[in-house]
């Protein structure tokens, strides 16, 4: 990140932007909630119900899952969401860091200060959640390689302003449009779609916040740090995304690992399902000069565009 970036990554002060943060905490105030109470831990797992809706799957319209029992189909989606949930919790770690140190030392009586901690405060609660539903998933501790943990260890040092939030952004927004099917659809386990109920509405208010926080951070910026920090976005975002399932999930739903690894990487029907998920995001990412051409070769290797 460059030493400019460093210097003026605190946001402007504005009326527009006290009064996004003040309507946050009114709705944070009015529609929260406490996992611990919302969601049913005690019923014992159903395993006639999936994880995740089955068109989320990384093999779904495969020559692999047409092969696969309706159990082993089951059995994989509630692995992936397993996966999905401990990489949420990976990187909403990161962001409560990187948030925090945003904040440091400034202003307590500023809005957009209580929303920082009343979002921190939320992450926390999701990752407490998303950890005990993977282990009602009768999944293990499923964890980015070490090489992408050492790199997120990097980023929540050096990532400021801008490149903080539009990353922050990106992994809520991918995973909020898939949680909107899961939360909908009577074939997950019920439990889970109560989680991603809970995440998408109070991660509505987070992914407002980030928007806001972008945008302020990129008041006066010149073309060379759009280019740089559109750049750390997307690479951010590569790693991110392409972590979200990890390969083991597949031995653990009882299949051949090089077979499945294999057929997903292929797959073209998830990789369109993620692009046009992702449709609005790069819309915003381009309107605010964060979706350049090098940046969008990460954006693909991904297929997020």
């Amino acid at each position: 990140m460059t030493s400019s970036i460093a210097r003026d990554h605190a946001a402007p002060q504005d009326p527009g932007r006290d009064d996004v943060a003040r309507r946050l905490l009114q709705s944070s105030e009015t529609l929260s909630y406490d996992p611990a109470k919302e969601v049913d831990w005690e019923t014992p797992l159903d395993t006639a119900h999936h994880g995740a809706s089955p068109e989320w799957s990384t093999l779904y319209r495969t020559s692999y899952w047409d092969e696969m029992t309706p159990e082993q189909q089951r059995e994989l989606t509630r692995q992936e969401a397993a996966s999905v949930a401990s990489t949420g919790i990976w990187f909403e770690m990161i962001l409560q860091q990187m948030v925090l140190r945003d904040f440091y030392a400034k202003d307590p009586t500023d809005p957009a200060f209580q929303w920082a901690l009343t979002e921190i405060a939320d992450e926390c609660r999701h990752s407490i959640m998303f950890a005990r539903g993977a282990a009602k998933l009768r999944a293990p501790a499923y964890r980015p390689t070490r090489v992408v943990v050492e790199l997120g260890r990097a980023f929540k040092t050096i990532a400021f302003g801008e490149a903080a939030y539009a990353a922050i952004l990106v992994a809520e927004e991918v995973l909020d449009v898939m949680q909107r099917d899961w939360m909908r659809d009577e074939r997950v386990a019920p439990f889970v779609r109560t989680i991603n109920n809970i995440h998408v509405v109070e991660e509505s208010r987070h992914m407002k916040f980030a928007r806001e926080e972008t945008k302020a951070r990129l008041e006066g910026a010149g073309k060379l740090r759009r280019q740089i920090n559109g750049l750390v976005v997307a690479i951010a975002s590569y790693f991110i995304v392409t972590s979200m399932v990890n390969k083991k999930v597949y031995a653990n739903a009882g299949l051949d690992t090089k077979r499945a690894l294999r057929e997903a990487k292929a797959n073209e029907h998830h990789k369109s399902l993620m692009r046009s998920s992702c449709a609005g995001l790069m819309e915003f990412l381009n309107s605010a000069g964060l979706l350049t051409r090098a940046s969008t070769w990460f954006y693909k290797r991904a297929n997020l565009i």
